[in-house]
């Protein structure tokens, strides 16, 4: 299985769209839009802000495990 480690995380506040590089062996929980500025977390339910915001799950989602356990 290919696990994708480049996602394009979207700000829910201002749209702006930022690539970024997803880290394969720690959860991302805060990212800070470098736009706004807004401090964003998960959505409810979620493990980290790829999930949340990002183009791409992240790599342990896409690997069908479980993350930040």
């Amino acid at each position: 299985m290919n696990v994708i480690l480049d996602s394009v995380i979207t700000c829910p506040h201002c749209s702006a769209k930022h690539a970024e590089k997803m880290p394969v062996d720690a959860c991302m929980y805060f990212y800070e839009c470098t736009d706004c500025k807004k401090l964003l977390k998960p959505i409810p339910g979620d493990c980290c802000v790829f999930c949340s915001y990002g183009s791409e799950k992240c790599p342990p989602i896409q690997m069908n495990r479980s993350c930040c356990t």
